[in-house]
């Protein structure tokens, strides 16, 4: 490196944002990761043998996944080559391979390249890798939000440890945002923050996690502060509230978050936890999920999870699917929470969703034997010759409008697909279907 190059990474330094300059330089200075990489760990020890071995880091926005590949790269002397899976494609990955080969045959140091969303790249993008992941040539240090098991390809992921990495918590967060204020070398000591107790709670709450939003969140807030007559910058919540302007959202409607989230929706409202649900409806509105998505769910909810315990519940869904694409956001999200309120509030029943499901299983794995021919109409003198429509009983015609018959398949006489629960309305089906057809129904 020249006196030129040297001069140029001070200059960088200087002016790169606060998350930048207060990124970790050694194992002990990275907070929250302990259970990875602290004294001791399985990764530590290896990194410290002089190991690299080839990982997926997997952890929200924030947690230190690039922060950790630059410290293992430090710690193992290897040469850093960082790719970003947004900007770069198979020419550039084939490019710094190349270099790694160059650069180990020449001088034997080794190169660990450091793929950012790697969750990103597709199939044959992450094919490129994998050969030379395998003989050594290089070692992966591959960094993503979403869950590996379904965006990296298996046999990449066989060769290579998973790591996963935890969102960092509020009193961490805090912990990052005062030693920056504090440091005069790389922080912003030099400024004379003042971060008052409120304003650091504020700061950490509102980051959601992510050290790098905290941090560049303390940096606009510290440089907008006007110093007082000792030269101190107060930093209030207020002054920190305008700095982030809108809390960090961990959601990705594509990904994890979106999938996780709306599962948490489904199994509060199945779990009649009217709070609950609604708080889950409310983080997907603030994230921006599509709306009718989630109308969609409730619709499915009523008839999977509150059945004919409430039959309104499923008028009340699809009555709220109707609202939202009528009315649109953000006034929809009204109706979404009183559909929410209503299903999670309804007494549950899924007798008729395990009805139609083993009515299916029986299609599937038995004979499909004709129609009786008593249930078949007889438009013709000929089908009536047959048989079709003989014996048949028209309920209308009986007390109560009801006459017991054989209405399935020989083969499958006595089948019972529908039991009736306890719950709500149903209990009353259920009483009445012991009157027509005895104790063992309903």
């Amino acid at each position: 490196m020249t006196l030129f190059d040297r001069e140029a990474d001070r200059r960088l330094q200087r002016t790169a944002p606060l998350a930048a300059r207060m990124r970790p330089r050694t194992f002990d200075e990275l907070v929250g990761q302990e259970r990875i990489v602290g004294p001791g760990r399985a990764l530590r020890r290896a990194i410290e043998a002089d190991q690299i071995p080839s990982i997926i880091l997997w952890g929200p926005p924030g947690s230190g996944k690039t922060t950790l590949a630059h410290l293992v790269a430090d710690a193992t002397m290897s040469h850093f080559s960082p790719v970003s899976a947004v900007t770069s494609g198979v020419a550039d990955l084939r490019r710094e391979i190349k270099d790694a080969q160059e650069r180990l045959g020449m001088h034997g140091r080794r190169t660990i390249i450091f793929i950012d969303e790697i969750h990103r790249f597709n199939k044959a993008q992450q094919d490129v890798i994998l050969p030379h992941v395998e003989s050594g040539v290089v070692a992966l240090i591959g960094a993503t939000t979403e869950n590996p098991s379904f965006q990296v390809n298996a046999p990449l992921l066989s060769r290579a440890r998973v790591f996963t990495l935890e969102a960092l918590t509020d009193e961490r967060i805090e912990s990052i945002a005062r030693r920056a204020a504090a440091d005069e070398e790389r922080g912003l000591g030099n400024l004379s923050p003042s971060l008052d107790d409120d304003a650091a709670a504020a700061l950490s709450t509102l980051s959601n996690g992510d050290a790098r939003t905290a941090l560049n969140a303390l940096e606009l807030a510290v440089n907008a502060a006007k110093p007082n007559e000792s030269g101190v910058r107060s930093i209030t919540r207020e002054l920190v509230e305008d700095a982030m302007q809108q809390r960090s959202m961990l959601y990705d409607r594509a990904g994890d978050q979106h999938y996780d989230t709306i599962s948490a929706f489904i199994k509060s409202v199945r779990g009649s936890d009217p709070d609950a649900a609604v708080y889950w409806l409310a983080r997907m509105i603030e994230a921006g999920e599509n709306p009718l998505f989630v109308a969609r769910r409730l619709v499915i909810l009523a008839a999977e999870d509150v059945g004919l315990a409430d039959p309104q519940a499923l008028q009340v869904a699809v009555a709220a699917q109707q609202a939202v694409h009528f009315i649109g956001m953000p006034e929809g999200r009204i109706p979404l929470a009183e559909a929410t309120v209503y299903l999670a509030a309804a007494p549950k029943s899924n007798a008729a969703y395990l009805a139609i499901g083993a009515a299916i299983e029986d299609v599937r794995n038995t004979r499909n034997d004709p129609v009786p021919l008593h249930l078949r109409n007889a438009p013709t003198g000929l089908m009536r010759d047959m048989g079709y429509g003989e014996d048949y009983k028209y309920s209308h015609d009986y007390e109560g409008h009801f006459a017991p018959m054989q209405n399935l398949p020989e083969s499958l006489r006595g089948r019972r697909y529908y039991a009736p629960t306890d719950q709500g309305r149903e209990k009353e089906i259920a009483c009445r279907l012991r009157q027509w057809w005895g104790e063992e129904r309903g």
